[in-house]
């Protein structure tokens, strides 16, 4: 045969040959096994004509039924509905308990703030009622002393009092004070008039009068007031002088030269307490008619 015309081809058909008479054979002998009839499997059911029965006698011919309202039935269906809808409403109570506590938590913290700030608004009602009454005593206090120096004043003839601070006094009264008039001289010695500047000029240095008061040379073809204005050390000498400030009514050169020559060569008393300068003015008024 051209099939078999190898020696492999020869050894392939025999190996076939005995594998399928072995496997022919184990389906014979091996294969399997079954009961005719066969044997029967599952639960066996009682014989019965009906789908509901009671009693423990078992008939041998069909019996009349009894109709029954299915009662049980829909109580399970009933007992089922009301677990399914208990156990459905079981999380919103819980939603509700929770929302409950978080809500009475809000409304005690908000009545708490509310209680505080009622208490921060009442000190502070308190805080300003005191304010204005002690406002109000201060300022009926001040009319009232205001009140008595007035009728004071009046009955001593209408004498005007300084409220100054500095210390001393002079006048030739027997009360304290410090005689005189806001526009005068504090080296003149008289009491009475408006005021003015006296033969040599005006000399302001706080409470230190002028030991020596040189008159200013008057060579000029002008007139008019000059103010000049001083440095002075402790021993009383005047350091430095500016001619011409605010208030004079002439700057001619010539006139501003004289009032410095004769402002420098001023002396003071000495003041040892005064400061390293003390700064005033001088006054010199220039008239071509004198």
């Amino acid at each position: 045969m051209k099939l078999l015309d190898t020696i492999h081809k020869r050894k392939s058909a025999t190996v076939t040959t005995i594998i399928m008479l072995l496997l022919l054979l184990a389906i014979l002998f091996l294969g399997m096994k079954y009961l005719d009839p066969p044997i029967e499997s599952g639960i066996a059911v009682n014989f019965g004509t009906s789908e509901m029965g009671s009693g423990n006698i078992q008939p041998t011919e069909p019996v009349k039924t009894q109709i029954q309202p299915e009662v049980t039935e829909q109580k399970e269906v009933v007992e089922e509905t009301v677990e399914e809808v208990a156990s459905e409403d079981a999380p919103a109570e819980d939603v509700m308990t929770n929302e409950s506590e978080e809500s009475i938590k809000i409304k005690k913290a908000e009545a708490e703030s509310l209680k505080a700030k009622a208490e921060t608004d009442k000190k502070a009602k308190a805080i300003a009622e005191a304010e204005r009454k002690a406002q109000a005593e201060a300022e009926r206090i001040k009319k009232e002393q205001e009140e008595k120096k007035r009728k004071l004043d009046e009955m001593m003839g209408g004498i005007k009092n300084s409220e100054g601070t500095a210390t001393g006094g002079q006048g030739d009264d027997k009360i304290g004070g410090d005689k005189g008039n806001e526009n005068g001289d504090p080296n003149a010695d008289g009491y009475y008039g408006n005021g003015g500047s006296g033969g040599n000029g005006d000399y302001q240095l706080g409470n230190r009068k002028p030991l020596n008061k040189p008159k200013p040379t008057y060579d000029c073809e002008e007139e008019g007031l000059v103010i000049v204005a001083i440095q002075v050390d402790r021993s009383g000498k005047v350091i430095r002088a500016n001619a011409g400030i605010k208030g004079s009514t002439n700057t001619a050169t010539c006139l501003l030269s004289r009032a410095k020559e004769a402002a420098l060569k001023t002396t003071w008393q000495q003041d040892s307490n005064a400061g390293s300068t003390q700064t005033g003015i001088i006054k010199y008024r220039f008239s071509l008619s004198n």
